[in-house]
């Protein structure tokens, strides 16, 4: 089971703004499809979640931009979860340009456990809990 997983992207013409760079939403984008291909990674794609009737919603982001990306760019979005509380969890992402790692931007998400029928929070059962590890804030010191 990884600590923190790996996504790889390479930027689309579709995600460059009119400022000739990607346009900030697709970062959003990418945030959640490196989770959802963690989660799946771990065991939980979206079909599991969807026939336990439960799920995970975004209750906050949080994006600091450090450089923009530029069409056909590799880049690669490094993610992990920081906490797992009784109904929520938080993952952290960095976004780097490949072959240099240059950063791109830091992120996180707050997450929130819920029932799919009402979208009332629901405690997070130890199944999906058990499927990921609890990394520390920041995975690259010392």
């Amino acid at each position: 089971m990884p600590d923190i997983y790996l996504h790889h992207h390479t930027v689309h013409g579709d995600e460059i703004d009119g400022q000739g760079h990607v346009n900030n939403v697709s970062y959003v984008h990418w945030m959640q499809d490196a989770a959802l291909a963690h989660s799946a990674a771990q065991g939980w794609p979206s079909r599991r979640y969807q026939e336990c009737g439960l799920g995970w919603v975004a209750r906050s982001h949080f994006i600091e931009y450090l450089e923009p990306a530029f069409e056909n760019d590799q880049i690669l979005i490094r993610t992990w979860i920081t906490t797992l509380q009784r109904v929520s969890s938080v993952r952290k992402y960095e976004i780097l340009r490949l072959p240099d790692e240059r950063p791109l931007a830091r992120a996180e998400t707050n997450w929130a456990f819920v029932r799919l029928s009402d979208l009332r929070l629901h405690r997070i059962p130890p199944e999906v809990a058990d499927a990921f590890v609890i990394v520390p804030d920041d995975p690259t010191a010392g």
